[in-house]
C-alpha cells in the first residue's frame, strides 16, 4: 500500500464525510476507529478508492507520509488525550496532529504546548458544516502551531467551502486555542440565530395561529432577502415537511426540548470570564436549558396563569415587524460574539483578524448568511471597530428596523409570549446607546454593605472613594 496523505482517527459519520471529501480532491486517507463494526463500515465504503483502514496506531502511522498529518474526529474531552496518547509513541518531530472537534479552547492551548516539547505540531482546528458540509466542503478554522500551516494548508483549503468569490472558506486563525476558540464563538452566535428564528416561528405559531405550509411561504419569501442565510432556508424546509406516519406537519410532531453539546455554553461562560456582555447568546443556551424541563413546564402551565395570547390588530404588519426584530435582534447578537472575538485576542494575543473571520463563515457552516458579507466589510474599513453597531451601515438597518421590533418585544410582552433572544438583543442595543445607566446607584449598594469604593463624576477615571453611609 502506498503512502497516504492523511490519516482520520474517528469514522462517525463527519469522520467518513470528511475522508470521503479528501479522497475525492486528491488526497490519501488511512483511518482507524476503536470500534470494529465502523472499521468495517468505512473499509466498504472505501472500497475502490484511494483510502484504506488501519487496525492499530502502528499501522495507522506506517501508513502515512512524512511528515505525518493525522486529523482527530473524537468526542471532545478525555478521548481526544487517549488518542494522542495511543498514537504519541509512533510519531516523530515534525508530525502535526490536528484536533478537528469541538474542543474547549483552553485543552487546545494545553496540549499545543504539551507536544511541542516533543517536536510534535498541534493544531486545534474548528470544523463547521455538518455532515453535508463535510462531505461537500466545510468552513474550517485551523490554529495552533503555524509550523504545521505549510504542510497543511493545501489540503485544508482544497476540500473547504468555496465562497462565492471562489475564496477557500479556510485561513489560519491564530497560535494556541484560537482557532478552537473562534470556532466556539461560531456556536455560540449559532445557538443565538437558532433561537431568534425559534421565536419568529413561535409567535406566528402561537399569535396569529399561522399553520406551518404558510410559515414555509413566509420564511421562503425572508430568505430571498436581507435575511437569506442557511438557518432561515433550513426553517423553511423544515416546516413545509409533512410526517409519514400521522400525516401532520413533522414540526407539531417533534418534541419541545432541545439538546446542546456545551459551545454554546462554553461561549457564555467566556463571555463572563472576559467580562463581556453577551446575553443574547447567554439567553439561547437558557432558552434550550428551560425547553429540557418539560414536565415540570406542563405541570406550571396548569397552575400559573397569563394573558390571552391570541392577536388582534394588522397581521401582515405584525409579520413584517417580526421579519424586522429578526434582522435587529440578529445585528446585536453578532455584535456581541464578535466583542468577544476583540476581547479574547486582548486579553490572549492572537492576532485575529475579525474581517478574515467574517469571511471564513460565508459558505460550509451553519450560520452562513448574506449578512456576513457586510460584517466582512465592515471589518475591513474599521479593524479597530469597537461594535458592529457602530458601522453605519449596520447603524442605519437598525433605525430601520427598531420600531417594528420594540412593538413585537412589547406585544410579546402584552400576549405572555416568551421572546428572550429578541428582548436581551433589544436590552443590549438600548443599553449601549445608553449614556448613563443605573450602575451608579449598583455601586453605592456595594460601598454601603461592603466598603467596594465607587468612582464620582467629578473627579479623575482611577480615583476611588468611600462613604460611611
Amino acid at each position: 500500500m502506498s503512502p497516504k496523505s492523511i490519516a482520520i482517527v474517528g469514522l462517525g459519520v463527519m469522520g467518513r464525510n470528511l475522508a470521503l471529501n479528501l479522497e475525492r480532491n486528491g488526497f490519501g486517507v488511512i483511518a482507524a476507529d476503536l470500534d470494529s463494526q465502523r472499521r468495517q463500515e468505512a473499509a466498504a465504503l472505501f472500497a475502490g478508492k484511494n483510502a484504506a483502514v488501519a487496525e492499530t496506531a502502528v499501522e495507522l502511522a506506517a501508513g502515512l507520509e512524512k511528515p505525518r498529518r493525522i486529523l482527530l474526529l473524537v468526542p471532545a474531552g478525555k478521548a481526544v488525550d487517549a488518542a494522542i496518547a495511543d498514537l504519541k509513541p509512533h510519531l516523530q518531530a515534525g508530525d502535526i496532529i490536528i484536533d478537528g472537534g469541538n474542543t474547549y479552547f483552553m485543552d487546545t492551548a494545553r496540549r499545543e504546548a504539551e507536544l511541542a516539547a516533543s517536536g510534535i505540531l498541534y493544531v486545534g482546528c474548528g470544523i463547521s458544516g455538518g455532515e453535508e458540509g463535510a462531505l461537500h466542503g466545510p468552513s474550517i478554522m485551523p490554529g495552533g502551531n503555524a509550523k504545521a500551516w505549510p504542510a497543511i494548508k493545501p489540503m485544508l483549503q482544497k476540500i473547504a467551502a468555496k465562497a462565492p468569490d471562489g475564496t477557500p472558506c479556510c485561513e489560519w486563525i491564530g497560535p494556541g486555542g484560537a482557532g478552537h476558540f473562534v470556532k466556539m464563538v461560531h456556536n455560540g452566535i449559532e445557538y443565538g440565530d437558532m433561537q431568534m428564528i425559534c421565536e419568529a416561528y413561535f409567535l406566528m405559531q402561537q399569535a396569529l395561529e399561522l399553520p406551518p405550509l404558510r410559515m414555509h411561504e413566509i420564511f421562503s419569501d425572508w430568505n430571498r432577502g436581507e435575511l437569506h442565510s442557511y438557518l432561515i432556508e433550513i426553517t423553511a424546509a423544515i416546516l413545509a415537511k409533512t410526517d409519514a406516519e400521522t400525516g401532520r406537519p413533522m414540526v407539531d410532531v417533534i418534541l419541545d426540548t432541545a439538546g446542546q453539546k456545551g459551545t454554546g455554553k462554553w461561549t457564555s461562560q467566556t463571555a463572563l470570564d472576559l467580562g463581556v456582555p453577551a446575553p443574547t447568546i447567554a439567553e439561547a443556551v437558557f432558552s434550550r436549558t428551560l425547553s429540557a424541563i418539560k414536565e415540570e413546564r406542563q405541570a406550571a402551565a396548569r397552575v400559573l396563569t397569563g394573558p390571552d395570547k391570541k392577536f388582534a390588530g394588522d397581521r401582515d404588519e405584525f409579520i413584517d415587524n417580526i421579519r424586522r426584530a429578526l434582522y435587529a435582534s440578529k445585528i446585536c447578537s453578532y455584535s456581541q460574539g464578535f466583542r468577544l472575538l476583540r476581547a479574547a485576542d486582548r486579553d490572549y494575543g492572537w492576532g485575529l483578524d475579525l474581517a478574515s473571520i467574517a469571511r471564513l463563515w460565508r459558505a460550509g457552516c451553519i450560520i452562513r448568511a448574506r449578512f456576513l458579507d457586510d460584517i466582512q466589510s465592515a471589518y475591513r474599513a474599521r479593524p479597530d471597530l469597537p461594535d458592529l453597531l457602530l458601522d453605519d451601515a449596520f447603524r442605519r438597518a437598525i433605525e430601520t428596523n427598531q420600531a417594528g421590533w420594540r412593538a413585537v418585544v412589547a406585544r410579546a410582552a402584552e400576549l405572555g409570549i416568551p421572546v428572550p433572544a429578541f428582548s436581551s438583543a433589544l436590552a443590549y442595543y438600548d443599553g449601549y446607546r445608553s449614556e448613563r445607566l443605573p450602575a451608579n446607584l449598583l455601586q453605592a449598594q456595594r460601598d454601603y454593605f461592603g466598603a467596594h469604593t465607587y468612582e464620582r463624576v467629578d473627579k479623575p477615571r482611577g480615583e476611588f472613594f468611600h462613604t460611611e453611609w
